[in-house]
């Protein structure tokens, strides 16, 4: 960008300046660099970053069945921000949700959750996610069926993917059948189409909202929504 570029040649006029040998790149120069650096990251990986203290946000991407239960329970914890629905780790770029549901474009249905690391820990979003769903069965989650569905973590950096390692492992003797979770390295994240959005709070009263969703809620002890009547 403009900005970019006017950065870079301040620097190179500095150092035409003092001279080959005399140059000594400033601290901000090397900080803008690594900005560059997380920055192009981030931007492969779908998630933000942001090099300040304050406000500071992280992302994780997470799959465990129908978005939409991740969706409402990640929404409940403090410390997150932002909870956006969406496709990850198939071969077709921007996919819609007829075409996810068929199961043959190999994307999983997950959820980017942007959270404040200073009141959310990447652990405790690990915790909910593996209390949320059944992590033992393969590309499925109750009725719902299908590689789309399957249980897996996309993470974004080594310090996440020791964490995953470490919840999945510690998570194992909770259950009687093999953790069959993914840890991959995360893709590209699509963005799912805007009905998605909020969807258990928007239509808490819809079959699938009231036999599926609020029991998950309810189960991790977390808030479900207001039905009137």
């Amino acid at each position: 960008s403009t900005d970019h570029s006017t950065y870079i040649a301040a620097l190179v006029a500095r150092k035409g300046a003092r001279g080959q040998k005399t140059f000594r790149a400033s601290r901000p120069y090397f900080q803008y660099l690594q900005f560059l650096r997380l920055h192009a990251a981030a931007q492969a990986a779908g998630r933000g970053v942001n090099m300040g203290e304050k406000g500071a946000t992280s992302r994780a991407i997470l799959g465990g069945g129908c978005f939409w239960c991740l969706e409402a329970a990640f929404l409940r914890l403090p410390g997150v921000s932002r909870v956006t629905s969406g496709y990850a780790g198939g071969d077709q770029d921007n996919p819609s949700y007829e075409q996810v549901c068929s199961g043959l474009t190999g994307h999983a249905e997950v959820v980017a959750v942007d959270f404040d690391p200073a009141v959310a820990s990447y652990g405790g979003l690990l915790d909910l996610f593996f209390r949320i769903h059944d992590p033992t069965t393969q590309d499925r989650q109750g009725a719902d069926v299908g590689s789309q569905y399957r249980s897996v973590i996309f993470y974004a950096d080594d310090a996440q993917r020791a964490a995953a390692l470490a919840a999945r492992k510690a998570r194992a003797p909770s259950h009687e059948n093999p953790i069959v979770t993914e840890i991959l390295p995360a893709p590209r994240f699509w963005p799912a189409e805007e009905y998605h959005r909020n969807y258990y709070d928007n239509h808490p009263g819809a079959g699938y909202c009231r036999a599926v969703i609020a029991p998950k809620l309810s189960r991790a002890g977390l808030k479900t929504a207001f039905l009137k009547g």
